[in-house]
């Protein structure tokens, strides 16, 4: 717990200091996750990143994470958009050189990685460069429904033992998952009304009925991470952060609130 709490102070202190200058400050933040997590995945499916795939993904999720322009080459296209697909195109070419030892298939692990990681942090900067409030919201959902889920978990499991989904995380339960959706509207009706001028002009209803939503798809993040983990035989993405795992252990709820977040017109 003492190596949790340190490395909990360290790192979120580096994260929420780089959060708050924002700028080129946070891009660079936001790369060097991009690359982490990729290194994270690659690891689990026993690949090296600096690899032909390895090296192409993490550049694709790189143009998707970071700002590179809509105006492109003096082309009208989203610049972000097109060199993930030039770079999904050049995945598929070694197919063509690779005598068969590359296939379709090989190609499938690689880009799916680049779009999950990609387009998370990609939500996540547009995010900051809309409103650091937002950021804090999606934050303050994701740490209320994690404490939450535990907090009622553990206190009320001997009364309401009923899984959530045994399969993928055993010691996730029904009433946990319910008691961090509540915990989560409670945080993000507390913020709302401290904030009232900073946060999204929707609502409390609205407000509300939206934290659930990002508290259910932040839980689903976390449940499609642990079948990933499950998937490959390991406990955690990464032993970048002593007590919590990797980066993508810490990432996961966020990388799915955010496009969410997103698609819902939060930012």
């Amino acid at each position: 717990m003492m190596q949790r709490i340190i490395t909990g102070v360290i790192a979120g202190g580096i994260f929420l200091a780089l959060l708050l200058l924002g700028g080129l400050y946070f891009q660079i933040l936001i790369a060097l996750l991009v690359i982490i997590a990729m290194h994270e995945l690659f690891r689990m499916y026993k690949l090296q990143l600096l690899s032909f795939e390895g090296i192409l993904a993490t550049l694709a999720a790189l143009s998707l994470a970071l700002p590179v322009g809509k105006d492109w080459l003096g082309l009208n296209v989203d610049g972000g958009m097109m060199l993930f697909t030039l770079f999904l195109f050049a995945m598929l070419t070694g197919m063509v050189f690779s005598n068969g030892k590359y296939s379709f298939v090989d190609a499938g692990f690689p880009f799916i990685s680049a779009f999950y990681v990609g387009i998370g942090f990609q939500n996540l900067l547009t995010a900051r460069e809309s409103s650091v409030y937002i950021v804090f919201l999606a934050l303050f959902i994701v740490w209320a429904t994690d404490i939450g889920a535990y907090a009622f978990g553990r206190t009320l499991k001997e009364k309401f033992p009923q899984k959530l989904l045994p399969s993928v995380s055993p010691n996730k339960t029904v009433i946990g998952s319910l008691g961090g959706i509540f915990s989560a509207v409670v945080v993000a009706l507390i913020m709302y009304f401290l904030f009232t001028k900073e946060m999204p002009e929707i609502g409390y209803l609205k407000l509300t009925l939206f934290t659930v939503i990002f508290s259910i798809v932040g839980q689903i993040g976390d449940l499609v991470e642990s079948s990933i983990k499950r998937h490959f035989g390991v406990k955690d993405s990464g032993k970048l952060l002593p007590g919590h795992g990797g980066i993508l252990d810490r990432f996961d709820n966020l990388i799915f609130v955010f496009p969410i977040m997103h698609l819902l017109g939060l930012f």
